[in-house]
């Protein structure tokens, strides 16, 4: 009996100090585990911080429009190079009970014989001269003068109301009809060329020789469709004219391509009567070369009596 006492007060004795073990190291373990999870709580926070961190100064990514495409120069190549400085700003956003009108400005001349400087002033190199009702796109307005594009380089006319006036056309909804248009518009005020050498041979294989200076109606639509949308004309009239869509003529639209006869060619047959191309802007206006120059000019009643037909690419 008595050993039997002894085991159970034994056993009551290592049950009493597991009680008071458990209660003495319990709250450590607690605590300590708390300082765990605070512990991973900093780190989370942490990480956080260092990423907000990482934006700021050189490493901040930057937003905006893709840059604009390579620009041309005035020997007829093109630049690879991105375009330089800072990323211009998006426009900001419009609300639908306003929406934007891309419109065209022109400066149209009001004399015959209206000079193009290299700068904004009489004392300023001559590049050209433009007749009454002939125009040239509008870049900026500098002073009294305008700031434009002529023989593919920077040019000036004057802003003086009694020689030009602005004029509107609504532009194109198509962004390649207006790079096509753009092309052309630099061209103005080079020569007329019979013959001049084309861009490529209406493959788009480039030609020895062409000098991006010189042409004649058919080399002029030609390099402006391939250098602003990448489209392959042929290299005459008579092989354009069967390129494209038809158009009606009472369904003209800016930059289309209008083929007319000529005085040479009036009495001959099929497409062997035609012998001119020029890119319709729209309000009776062309883009085109004819016998002196390249020239944003209307379409005289003489030249519509001369009209074949419309053909669209775009």
């Amino acid at each position: 009996m008595i050993n039997r006492a002894y085991r159970i007060f034994a056993v009551f004795l290592a049950g009493l100090f597991l009680t008071i073990g458990v209660a003495w190291f319990l709250p450590g373990i607690i605590e300590q585990k708390s300082d765990i999870i605070a512990d991973d709580s900093e780190d989370d926070s942490d990480r956080d911080h260092d990423t907000e961190d990482s934006t700021d100064g050189d490493d901040q990514p930057t937003t905006g429009p893709v840059p604009d495409p390579p620009e041309s120069f005035p020997d007829g190549n093109v630049s690879t190079e991105p375009p330089q400085g800072e990323v211009p700003p998006t426009d900001p956003p419009t609300s639908e009970s306003e929406p934007v009108v891309d419109i065209a400005s022109y400066i149209r001349a009001k004399v015959n014989g209206l000079q193009l400087r290299t700068g904004p002033g009489t004392n300023h190199t001559s590049l050209g001269s433009i007749n009454k009702g002939d125009m040239v796109t509008l870049i900026a307005k500098e002073g009294n003068w305008y700031r434009t594009k002529y023989k593919n380089k920077t040019a000036y006319i004057s802003a003086g109301q009694e020689y030009t006036e602005l004029y509107e056309m609504q532009k194109h909804s198509l962004a390649a009809v207006e790079a096509i248009i753009g092309q052309g518009a630099s061209l103005l005020g080079f020569p007329y060329v019979y013959g001049a050498i084309r861009y490529h041979d209406g493959s788009g294989k480039k030609l020895n020789n062409f000098d991006a200076t010189q042409y004649d109606c058919s080399s002029l639509i030609q390099y402006i469709f391939y250098r602003g949308a990448a489209i392959n004309l042929q290299m005459t009239t008579r092989t354009q004219v069967t390129q494209g869509i038809f158009v009606p003529r009472s369904k003209i639209m800016r930059g289309d391509l209008i083929f007319f006869t000529n005085a040479q060619r009036y009495n001959k047959t099929g497409v062997e009567r035609v012998g001119h191309v020029a890119l319709y802007l729209g309000d009776n206006y062309i883009l085109h070369t004819a016998s002196d120059y390249a020239v944003i000019e209307q379409i005289s009643a003489q030249r519509w009596k001369y009209y074949i037909e419309t053909r669209r690419f775009l």
